[in-house]
């Protein structure tokens, strides 16, 4: 999000829009442009920003020089090769539009598909399927780094540039501006999607359920219902339909992929419209409108993965004080500590309808990667709700206790002994960081913020 002050300061806020700072937004259209911006740098550093869909401050600098690489927009499908070239300014939705009637379907996407390819690696995105195919970053085999000193370089994950690779892939964009990636992709027979639905009426059931499925689906999600004592949930699971599946009537469009927002939420909403009593209702709703159990649903892409894209900067329904989202991952060790998180929200009385729960595989060498193997629970919460911090503290301390952590690209209030305490192989991400940036000339709110 962003709020023009003239014709290149603007105030920036991540999609929770909270914290705005003020920032030089500089668009760039070439190599060169960029390389001229890195090497020009002021005191407050540079950040490249893609479409500002981090929900708190990892895509702004205040008082530094944000780079929009929308320009870098190009995308170019090998279908011999299964791969994918693109430039960092790409959406997956422009992706998605390239590649899905041709057969293919990128390896991972995150709940929207308004996020850029640079984004992505840079966050390191998960999806619903990270049990099975694990992060973005994981399927990416080539990507183009213009580093500190303004040079640019091409970082592959083996061989002798294997460290600043890892070190970028979820790097919070502070190893420098990525300019285009290379990545594989999953092919296709159809554009839809077969789901199986199931209701549980408690998180035991959700849980036990989702760990059964874990070698029968490749994409899994629960909803969990954040009011409910019992945290009831419907789960639901799917792949790729093969052309078979389909009707004659649907084999004539089979690769079909035309999204598009059905609606788009009013600029102002009142504060208070979320509360115990409206989300009350709308997860009651929510839980009885799924079905008790259902299987082969044919589902479009959008209304699969990323079903809030059909309403336009949602966002704003939190009203003007904003929105934060709490998203942490804990091993299986401790997935009791799941239960306790939906407890916290609730004693304390903040209203989710935005609560999901997913399994997560192995991690991947990339040092600031979030995911690892277990749950991770994400949900979404008004800002200023009255004793949420110190519950949020409290939940930080057991997290960080059991060996989990918060998800960077989420993140809009965790200190920074959390964070180092709960990322372990900082030092050695720092120590990569300083070889491509060493006149830290890349920075952010957030990493100013956690110390970084």
């Amino acid at each position: 999000m962003s709020l023009s002050i003239s014709d290149q300061e603007q105030l920036l806020t991540g999609w929770g829009r909270t914290c705005p700072s003020l920032a030089r937004v500089q668009p760039c259209s070439s190599t060169e442009e960029v390389q001229q911006a890195v090497r020009s740098a002021g005191a407050r550093g540079v950040l490249a920003r893609g479409l500002g869909r981090s929900y708190g401050d990892a895509a702004q600098s205040g008082g530094g020089t944000v780079l929009d690489l929308h320009a870098f927009d190009e995308v170019s499908y090998d279908p011999v090769l299964g791969t994918v070239t693109a430039g960092a300014g790409a959406s997956l939705d422009s992706v998605m539009k390239a590649i899905v009637p041709a057969g293919a379907f990128v390896p991972v996407t995150p709940g929207t598909r308004m996020v850029t390819v640079g984004g992505a690696i840079s966050s390191d995105v998960h999806g619903k399927n990270h049990h099975v195919d694990g992060t973005f970053g994981a399927h990416v085999l080539a990507l183009t780094l213009i580093d500190g000193s303004g040079e640019v370089r091409e970082l592959r994950p083996d061989g002798d540039s294997a460290a600043q690779f890892w070190a970028t892939i979820g790097g919070m964009g502070l190893t420098g501006v990525i300019t285009q990636a290379t990545f594989d992709v999953i092919p296709l027979t159809s554009s839809l999607i077969s789901v199986d639905t199931q209701r549980a009426n408690d998180l035991d059931e959700v849980m036990s359920t989702m760990v059964s499925g874990d070698d029968k689906y490749r994409y899994t999600v629960a909803w969990i219902d954040t009011v409910s004592q019992s945290a009831r949930g419907v789960i639901t699971s799917g792949d790729h339909a093969a052309i078979e599946q389909l009707s004659a009537k649907q084999r004539t469009h089979a690769l079909a992929f035309e999204p598009k927002a059905i609606a788009t939420a009013p600029p102002i909403f009142p504060s208070g419209l979320l509360n115990k009593l409206t989300i009350r209702a709308f997860n009651e709703a929510w839980f009885r409108k799924a079905p008790k159990s259902q299987t082969g649903d044919l589902q479009s892409i959008s209304a699969f993965f990323h079903p809030l894209d059909g309403v336009q900067d949602w966002n704003r329904i939190y009203g003007p004080r904003g929105f934060l989202q709490y998203q942490c991952v804990v091993p299986d060790s401790a997935s009791h500590l799941i239960r306790v998180a939906l407890d916290k929200l609730r004693d304390v009385g903040a209203p989710s309808f935005l609560t999901v729960l997913k399994r997560f595989g192995p991690a991947n060498p990339a040092p600031l990667s979030f995911p690892q193997q277990g749950w991770t629970l994400a949900a979404d919460v008004p800002a200023g709700v009255e004793g949420l911090g110190q519950a949020l503290d409290d939940l930080d301390h057991l997290i960080a206790e059991a060996g989990g952590r918060l998800y960077l690209a989420k993140d809009s209030r965790q200190s920074p002994q959390m964070f180092a305490r709960t990322y372990p192989r900082l030092s050695e991400w720092q120590q990569v960081r300083d070889q491509l940036d060493p006149r830290g000339v890349f920075t952010s709110d957030l990493a100013r913020r956690l110390s970084i």
